[in-house]
């Protein structure tokens, strides 16, 4: 019987890490904030294990990080640390977009251009989790291209750091729709072969980010 309650209660941990996710992206749960197993066992009227198990689900995506003797927080970040975090992504983003040109396969272009037409769906439902998490899978494919495996590690630690400030962006359908926009440009620069336009249109689409943080900063 411990056994069956074991593997039921696992069943409830990605779950539970889902709803963790979305009462983090929406703010309830705020960065800095701790993570308490016996509160949110209580809040949704489950064990701590599955809790446990959906915090560690969170933790491999970089939303929450752990401190010694202290207990697990929701991330946060300095204006520095997020000015250089885009910094970085730039140059490793641009490199993989250069590189995409020599590697893709027509299987490849078409996942490609099936993500832009679901991210395209997202921005007319107004869906901005959907259009992020598409978002995310565009950027990874496109990283995978590069067959640079520890650039694409990298960049993923980075985009990890990030998410919390990136997401909020994809609340509004115009971010949504010139994100995109910018995504088409730069998958027709990589089925083209064009090695400098498709660095430089993915240099500046990470820029772009920067600067909605930088302009969301000043209000």
């Amino acid at each position: 019987m411990e056994f069956i309650k074991e593997k039921r209660d696992q069943g409830l941990s990605p779950a539970i890490a889902e709803e963790l996710k979305r009462l983090i992206y929406s703010g309830e749960i705020a960065p800095g904030d701790r993570l308490n197993e016996v509160n949110l066992a209580t809040k949704m009227g489950t064990s701590r294990g599955p809790i446990r198990e959906a915090i560690r689900i969170l933790t491999g995506l970089g939303l929450v990080t752990a401190v010694p003797n202290r207990g697990v927080f929701v991330r946060q970040a300095s204006v520095r640390d997020m000015l250089e975090n885009y910094e970085l992504r730039t140059l490793l983003f641009g490199h993989a977009a250069e590189q995409a040109c020599e590697h893709i396969n027509e299987e490849q272009r078409t996942k490609l251009q099936d993500l832009l037409k679901q991210m395209d769906q997202a921005c007319e439902a107004g869906d901005g989790t959907a259009y992020y998490e598409i978002n995310l899978e565009f950027h990874a494919l496109i990283l995978h291209l590069s067959g640079n495996q520890r650039l694409h590690q990298t960049y993923d630690e980075l985009v990890k750091e990030m998410h919390l400030f990136r997401r909020s962006f994809f609340n509004s359908p115009s971010n949504m729709r010139r994100s995109n926009k910018e995504h088409q440009a730069i998958f027709e620069a990589i089925i083209k072969g064009e090695t400098r336009r498709a660095k430089n249109l993915a240099e500046r689409h990470v820029q772009s980010g920067r600067g909605r943080v930088l302009a969301k900063l000043d209000r």
